[in-house]
Formats: structure tokens, C-alpha cells, sequence
């Protein structure tokens, strides 16, 4: 598992990422410490490539420099049309992808990242989808497929698997009923749930999972369409009120988690560089 290394960090990994660096025409001195030259490496390297200019180099900074395919890769490019698009700070765009995405979006073998959740799978078997529908019936179906698949169909959350063993649950879920296992399904590195496909205004829940399936940047267009698809959560976005921005986003959980100190103090490091520059 690839360490990720930021500023304030020391050691021999970090040496090893001075010295590839030094490679790709950086010129650090090689002492361990990842100070404010060896960020400004980092952020050099990764525009160079046209990733993510944050200056932590993450699995996917540290990937490009071992000669690794970027294709999948979030742009920097698609943070920058971001910004514009949703008149934020650039800083700030770089804040919530470092602190709301799950980093990578894909797996080693080139699917995307998901979660299937059984839970909602019960709940989207329930939905009333047409005025012919009957509720009670289609409980009592739902309920029936949970007390025979309860890794796939329950009333509580739970039989994770993880990696891959997830798209072998979503599969199948998908013999049971493919909309709603795409609906019930997590995607990606922001982790967008498939039912909320349409909203965002995609054709379809297979349109929407299609999409999270191409590369990063559509997974970052979906995190985007979410936020604008919500009024209250862009405006506390764009007033930077980070305890507001991560209730609404995260939920209950967000000060556990310290999201919206998280979401301030990554908001303060990347204005104190290039990056704090107002999107155009």
C-alpha cells in the first residue's frame, strides 16, 4: 500500500520521492524532509503531467513518477473548469477534493470504486415506481428476496466485502433487478449514489454508472452536478462555511470525522500557494 506523503513529512520514503523528483528535473536536496521546496516540486511535477496540482504526493503522484498509465486520472485542468463553473476560489475546489473524495477512484484492475449497500437495495425494491404499483405488494417481495439473499437485499446495512468482491454483490444484485442494484450502488471517488443518477441529470441510472466507469473526471463531474443540484450546499461552499458545507455533505458524522476542520485547514494550505488564485 503506497504511503501518501505531504508536507511536515520525514524519512526515507520521502528521500526515495526527492530523488524521483530529481529525476524528472527538480533540484532538491535530498535530506528526508518534505519542506516547502520539496511541495513546490511536487506541485511543478504534477502540473507537468496535468494531475491534480495539490503538492501531496498521493498513490497517483507517486504512480506517474514510477512510469505508471495517468489515464484515468482526475485533471487539473477539470478542477480549474470547476471552479469557474461553480464561482469558487480554486483553493477551495482543491479542499474538497482532498477531503470529500476517497482518493482513488478505480481499483488496480481498472473498475471503478464502489460500495453496494443491501440496505437501499430493500428500499428500492419497496419504491413505487409506476401509479399501477402496489406498496404492500412490493414490500412483502422485498422482504421475501431479503430472507433469501440477505447479503444482498436486508433491512440494515452491512456484508462488505470491499475491492472487488464488491462488483461481484452489484453483479449479483443485478440478477435480482438491475436498476436497483445500479441504484443501491455507491461510485467512485466521491462515492455518489447510482439513485441519485437522474436528479443530476443523467438519462438513466446505466447512463449515470457508464459514466463513473470512463475516468475520474467524470466521477469529479458528478460530485460537481451534486452540489449545484443543491442550492444550500453550493452557497455554504462558496461563504467557505466548512461546518455547514460538511453537515450538509456529510451528515451527523461530520464532526467525528472533523471534516470541517479538515476542509478549513486544506482550504488555508493551498491559499498560501498558487492555487489560492480566484477562478477566472
Amino acid at each position: 500500500m503506497t504511503t501518501t506523503l505531504r508536507h511536515g513529512a520525514t524519512g526515507q520514503a520521502v528521500s526515495r520521492l526527492q530523488k524521483q523528483l530529481n529525476q524528472q528535473g527538480a533540484n532538491l536536496l535530498t535530506d528526508g524532509d518534505y519542506g516547502d521546496a520539496t511541495e513546490r516540486a511536487v506541485r511543478s511535477y504534477q502540473l507537468r503531467l496535468g494531475l491534480v496540482a495539490d503538492g501531496i504526493a498521493g498513490p497517483k503522484t507517486q504512480h506517474a513518477l514510477a512510469g505508471g498509465d495517468c489515464a484515468l486520472l482526475l485533471r487539473n485542468s477539470t478542477l480549474q473548469a470547476a471552479a469557474q463553473r461553480l464561482g469558487l476560489e480554486l483553493a477551495v475546489v482543491y479542499a474538497v477534493n482532498e477531503v470529500e473524495s476517497s482518493g482513488e477512484g478505480f481499483l488496480l484492475n481498472g473498475k471503478p470504486k464502489i460500495l453496494y449497500e443491501r440496505h437501499i437495495m430493500h428500499q428500492r425494491l419497496s419504491l413505487m415506481r409506476t401509479d399501477d404499483d402496489d406498496a404492500t405488494l412490493l414490500k412483502a417481495h422485498a422482504d421475501q428476496l431479503a430472507e433469501c439473499y440477505p447479503n444482498l437485499v436486508n433491512t440494515k446495512p452491512g456484508g462488505y466485502a470491499g475491492g472487488t468482491a464488491e462488483h461481484q454483490r452489484l453483479a449479483q444484485a443485478k440478477m435480482i433487478d438491475a436498476v436497483a442494484a445500479l441504484e443501491s450502488t455507491s461510485w467512485g471517488a466521491f462515492q455518489i449514489m447510482g439513485y441519485h443518477g437522474e436528479r443530476l441529470g443523467y438519462a438513466s441510472v446505466s447512463d449515470f454508472a457508464q459514466r463513473m466507469a470512463q475516468d475520474e473526471n467524470q466521477q469529479f463531474e458528478a460530485f460537481i452536478r451534486f452540489i449545484e443540484a443543491d442550492p444550500a450546499l453550493h452557497k455554504a461552499l462558496k461563504a467557505k462555511r466548512w461546518t455547514e458545507f460538511a453537515r450538509r455533505y456529510n451528515g451527523p458524522a461530520y464532526a467525528r470525522n472533523l471534516y470541517d476542520i479538515k476542509l478549513q485547514r486544506a482550504y488555508q494550505r493551498h491559499t498560501d500557494c498558487e492555487c489560492g488564485a480566484k477562478a477566472a
